[in-house]
């Protein structure tokens, strides 16, 4: 069985994070494993609290994972300081990591900043240069690019620059009302627009986590990055359609919406 690594933060609403890459891994056939990073007190409202782990716990945590259970493939998510992310950037190394997707996360979807700004530039300097494609959102490609993205052609613009910068695949992900559903993949001096059916959910807390982890799945299954990424994009829209609605705020998808069998029923009244 192929394996994944989530190197992210807790959530403890299980929409986002550690607990939304896990289930995202597990639904797309691949045995997923945890270095966890921060611990959150969040719900669908919002982001209460923030714990971070020590560098050397989070580098116990990665010495047992690679020297036990090597993952082909590692998603990395929240990282909220320096000392994590030079951690994290040593370990990678030190063990020839593979076909890592880093998904730059900085704010929250209910708006908290999730890093500090310092470690904004470790993340520049040290840990996008490993990576084999970075799947940013609007406003973090804006940070990365130090451009205003605001159309189609902001978007190839700001991609081939974060692209040229830190010679990996950009993935830069559309919606925040430009481009609906539809995402860009450049890498190697090339764009593919990857359309997407845009779903009428308002329940969208962990879209990024999820994307990120299901592209980081396919590619330890063996798939090529397009067709990587166009299988994560088919399984979070089928996720998002399942229209789960859970809390007060913006809600979960429904990551297991393919699962189906006796261990999945409900007990009967």
């Amino acid at each position: 069985m192929k394996t994944a690594l989530s190197i992210a933060g807790s959530d403890s609403s299980g929409g986002a994070g550690i607990q939304a890459d896990i289930k995202t891994m597990t639904v797309n056939g691949v045995y997923a494993m945890s270095a966890v990073t921060a611990l959150t007190a969040q719900n669908t409202t919002g982001v209460q609290g923030i714990f971070e782990v020590p560098p050397e716990f989070l580098a116990q945590q990665l010495d047992c994972v690679f020297t036990d259970i090597p993952p082909d493939a590692v998603k990395i998510g929240m990282v909220s300081s320096t000392g994590l992310i030079q951690v994290i950037a040593e370990k990678l190394r030190q063990y020839k990591a593979v076909n890592i997707v880093v998904d730059p996360v900085m704010v929250s979807t209910s708006g908290a900043r999730l890093i500090s700004a310092d470690a904004v530039d470790a993340l520049k300097r040290l840990l996008l240069p490993l990576a084999t494609v970075l799947t940013p959102n609007i406003p973090e490609t804006e940070v990365l690019s130090g451009m205003t993205v605001k159309t189609a052609a902001d978007m190839e613009r700001a991609a081939k620059a974060i692209s040229d910068t830190y010679g990996c695949a950009v993935l830069c992900k559309g919606g925040h009302q430009l481009n609906d559903a539809n995402d860009l993949l450049y890498r190697s001096g090339e764009a593919r627009w990857f359309n997407g059916r845009r779903i009428n959910n308002p329940n969208t807390h962990g879209t990024g986590c999820t994307l990120s982890s299901a592209i980081a799945a396919n590619l330890a299954k063996g798939y090529g990055l397009d067709e990587a990424v166009e299988r994560a994009k088919d399984y979070i829209s089928e996720a998002l359609g399942a229209m789960l609605n859970l809390g007060a705020g913006s809600g979960p998808m429904n990551h297991a919406f393919d699962l189906a069998g006796e261990f999945a029923k409900e007990a009967r009244k």
